[in-house]
């Protein structure tokens, strides 16, 4: 297939300079991460990717769909809003995601206080950090609250599931903020002590909470090499 380049183009007859002239826009690779955890409407990703702009990202939208990337559909009534999605040409690049972000986390460190803390890498991370030898035998559906956005992850036969939407009959539902997740997950802060300060509300089991921690959280290891 003919791909349709950026106005910039390497000029290589390369495979890795082809890709690039296609992905390797700024901005590119974030869609490409926040459509990974499921569709959204436009104005879900441009509140997702603070600084991008709205006519860059309407830009950046165009040339995905024009590569067969991202397309366009219809949510089902009573919702029927236009929300953009990952064709599977656009899921393929899972894998590439994921290796940018094993190779990245060396570079992480300690979060900086101009860095935004947003769902969507919080949920895909998740699937970086899974534990699948801790989660044998344990079949659980979490809920995730935050703000207007609901995240559902679950956990059966040491597999998991990790989308957003609605969760049914979910062991618990976690209200709170991404920073105070991620904070757990880096052990920096306890659910005691999360619960305890209101940063944190459990409706369901209250500890399910410390459940998902076990499989999902990053390890001291992981922890210690990027000096967190």
């Amino acid at each position: 297939m003919k791909i349709k380049t950026q106005k910039r183009s390497y000029d290589q007859w390369c495979a890795v300079a082809r890709s690039l002239d296609v992905i390797g826009e700024r901005w590119t690779m974030l869609i490409v991460r926040d459509l990974l955890v499921g569709p959204k409407r436009y104005t879900d990703l441009l509140e997702g990717l603070p600084g991008i702009g709205t006519n860059l990202l309407a830009q950046r939208l165009r040339e995905l769909e024009a590569n067969g990337i991202v397309e366009k559909a219809e949510l089902p009534p009573p919702s029927g809003a236009t929300v953009y999605r990952l064709t599977p040409r656009g899921s393929a690049l899972e894998p590439l995601v994921f290796a940018l972000g094993r190779w990245g986390f060396q570079f992480l460190g300690k979060p900086k206080a101009t860095d935004a803390m947003l769902p969507d890498p919080f949920f895909l991370s998740l699937r970086a950090s899974f534990k699948p030898e801790r989660a044998q035998g344990l079949a659980e559906r979490y809920a995730f609250a935050i703000g207007e956005r609901r995240f559902i992850v679950e956990v059966a036969d040491g597999k998991h599931v990790i989308r957003e939407g609605e969760a049914t009959a979910p062991a618990a539902t976690i209200i709170a903020d991404t920073a105070t997740l991620f904070a757990l997950r880096r052990r920096e802060l306890t659910v005691r002590k999360a619960i305890a300060s209101g940063k944190v509300r459990v409706e369901g089991d209250p500890k399910a909470l410390e459940r998902f921690l076990e499989v999902f959280a990053w390890t001291k290891e992981s922890l210690a090499a990027i000096g967190v």
